[in-house]
Formats: structure tokens, C-alpha cells, sequence
């Protein structure tokens, strides 16, 4: 990355990631040159912009990687995060940041190397990044207890699917409701969800319905495991989603399968989410989840006080 005088701030941008129009997807702020950057100050820049994630991104640790990006919501750090990598990738391959000017190239996170790739099209550049490995875990038998916690009776949950816990990095319970009127009536309310965890640290909820061919219909609440009432769109929950919703029937099986996940829509911030799948001899752990979507540009200035 270029360096900078201090007195000249950080260049930052603004985008709005899985969507193809301007104000509505979910929301990015982008700190470039951001090496100097103290992490507690990072994190008061994220509570400044108030966004779900804002991203600071330095240069790499790896010959080879475009650079290395840390994450933060406004309350703390993550290790990953969809979104954030989807709309950081836009914004290094459309500022002439990668090297040699390539669209396929791999950005370094806590969790690990993410590879990102990006495609063109008649409207610009759709990202795509690839997963970390899939992990199935826990089942949360009290469906009751987690109903309740969404503001929702029991029946309200779709039948013969199991509240369950899935990762490729952040751990997601996956909640499937019957349709997406159901959907659209849960609520997120910090002090219910806490008593649905009943003691125990609550996690994101991501619940969501079948809502037509390879379509769900998707919401995710993170009042108390990350701050967020609802998030407009999940990339790093989309990935997982997509293997769940084939493990348990509401998408049909086949060697690849491609899915969209509409999110945002009830809080007006709908996003579009495209989930492809690739499956070898385990029929339930894919050998490869993608996750892409659009980007469109917000606002671009200058970043001020961050040295400070």
C-alpha cells in the first residue's frame, strides 16, 4: 500500500455489498493504508461508522497475497466475515490496488487466507470468496425456548429441521421457519434471545424459509453475540446456509447447486446473495462453497483524527 502523510488522513470508502443499486445491501466502510493504524483505534473508527463492519486493510505478510484486512463491527473484532471481504476485494480490484491488476487473488484475515475472485459483467464486477471448511455442530433440542427468544410460537418453526450450529469461521444457529411470512414476523429483542441461550453465550441467529426454486428467504439477528440488531446481509452465514438448507431437504441435492438468499428486505436494505456448491462423496460437507454478489460505490473521501 502507497504511503501517506498523517496530516492527509486515510483514504476511505463507502460501498454497498450484495446489491446492485446504491443504498440498499449492507453497508462497508473501508479504511485503506491502515497499517499504522492501533487496534483500539480501529475499533473507535468502526463504532464511529456504526456500520455492521468496517474494514482496515494493510499490506500483506505473504509474497503472493494483495493484503492483509482486519474486520471490526462496532463492538469488536472478527476473525471473518462476508461481506466485508466481498466489498474490501471490490474496492482493492477497482482501485488498482491488486497486483498486476488481477481479479482473482487471495486477502489474509485472522482466520486464516480467503480467496476472492472477482467477474465481469454488464453492470461491473460481481466478488466472489471461497469458504473456509464447513463444520456442522451442535443441535439445540429446546425449539421452544429459541421460538420464544425470536418472539415466535414453536409452530411457527419448519418441521423435521433441527436448530443448528454451523461454522466456516463464525458459529451461526440456523433456524428454519415454515415460510417467509414467519420469517418476516420474528423480532430481535436483546434481552429474549439472551434467556433462549439460557445461560449459555448466545450466538447469531440465522433463520430463514424456502421461498420458491433454490430461493430462501433470509433474516440474522446479533443483539447480543455481536451488537446487531439485524444484519442486512451475511456473507460469512450465507456460505453455511447453503449447506444446511441442502442437509436437511429445503434444497434439492446435486453435484452443484446454486442458491440465492434474499436478506435486508423487512429492515429495507434488501441484499442479494448467490451461493454456489460443490459436492464430492460426503453429501453433506461440500468440497467448495462460494459466496458473491455485487458491490455499488457510496461515498469516497478522506479518513481524519485516526492517528490520534
Amino acid at each position: 500500500m502507497k504511503g501517506k502523510s498523517k496530516q492527509m488522513g486515510y483514504p476511505i470508502h463507502i460501498v454497498d455489498v450484495f446489491t446492485d443499486r446504491a443504498l440498499a445491501g449492507n453497508q462497508l466502510a473501508v479504511v485503506l493504508d491502515a497499517g499504522d493504524i492501533a487496534p483500539d483505534v480501529m475499533q473507535r473508527v468502526a463504532r464511529e461508522m456504526n456500520f455492521s463492519e468496517t474494514t482496515f486493510v494493510m499490506a500483506p505478510t505473504q509474497p503472493g497475497n494483495a493484503a492483509r484486512v482486519r474486520i471490526f463491527t462496532p463492538g469488536t473484532e472478527l476473525p471473518f466475515a462476508g461481506h466485508p471481504t466481498i466489498g474490501t476485494a471490490w474496492v482493492l480490484a477497482t482501485q488498482g490496488l491488486v497486483p498486476g491488476g488481477a481479479l482473482e487473488f487471495t486477502l489474509e484475515e485472522r482466520v486464516g487466507p480467503v480467496a476472492v475472485r472477482g467477474e465481469r459483467g454488464p453492470n461491473g464486477f460481481t466478488f466472489w470468496m471461497t469458504h473456509p471448511p464447513l463444520v456442522f455442530g451442535e443441535v439445540i433440542a429446546d425449539r421452544k425456548r429459541i421460538a420464544a427468544g425470536l418472539g415466535l410460537d414453536e409452530t411457527y418453526l419448519a418441521a423435521d429441521v433441527p436448530l443448528q450450529v454451523a461454522t466456516t469461521g463464525l458459529d451461526f444457529l440456523y433456524v428454519a421457519l415454515r415460510d417467509a411470512r414467519a420469517v418476516d414476523t420474528a423480532v430481535s429483542d436483546k434481552t429474549r434471545l439472551r434467556e433462549a441461550f439460557a445461560g449459555r453465550k448466545s450466538l447469531p441467529v440465522f433463520l430463514f424459509a424456502s421461498d420458491g426454486a433454490n430461493r430462501l428467504y433470509s433474516r440474522l439477528f446479533a443483539p447480543d453475540a455481536n451488537g446487531i440488531d439485524e444484519d442486512p446481509a451475511t456473507g460469512s452465514a450465507s456460505g453455511p446456509l447453503g449447506a444446511f438448507a441442502v442437509k436437511y431437504g429445503l434444497v434439492p441435492r446435486s453435484q452443484r447447486v446454486s442458491i440465492t438468499s434474499e436478506q435486508g428486505t423487512k429492515m429495507g436494505r434488501q441484499s442479494i446473495i448467490h451461493i454456489r456448491l460443490e459436492y464430492g462423496a460426503d453429501k453433506d460437507i461440500p468440497t467448495k462453497i462460494e459466496v458473491g454478489g455485487a458491490v455499488m460505490p457510496v461515498v469516497t473521501g478522506t479518513l481524519v483524527g485516526a492517528d490520534r
